[in-house]
């Protein structure tokens, strides 16, 4: 069986036969081990998703932020980190935005 990737093998098993599979990982990328649900009211377009974005990527050890907006309802972020998260320091960062969070679950 051949593969089509740019690595100079011919094959997806090694020369003992055996599937081959090496996970190798980036040096670059920060381990998240917590994740947090934040639960936002008054959000309704794109530039409020940017908003709350923005102010939550500023958190020390924030590492991704997810948004699903909910224009008619309650829209939820779920934010990566390094470390747990204070809920005053997410309340703060939403505020800032102009929004209002309804709950958080961590």
């Amino acid at each position: 069986m051949s593969h089509n990737c740019n690595c100079g093998r011919s094959s997806n098993k090694a020369e003992n036969g055996n599937d081959l599979l090496q996970i190798v990982p980036r040096p670059d990328a920060a381990p998240a081990i917590a994740r947090t649900e934040i639960q936002i009211s008054g959000m309704t377009c794109g530039h409020c998703v940017a908003s709350v974005t923005e102010e939550l990527k500023e958190i020390d050890g924030v590492n991704d932020v997810e948004v699903i907006l909910n224009a008619t309802g309650i829209s939820t972020a779920t934010v990566s980190s390094s470390a747990a998260l204070s809920e005053e320091t997410i309340k703060n960062a939403i505020d800032e935005a102009g929004y209002t969070v309804e709950a958080i679950n961590a």
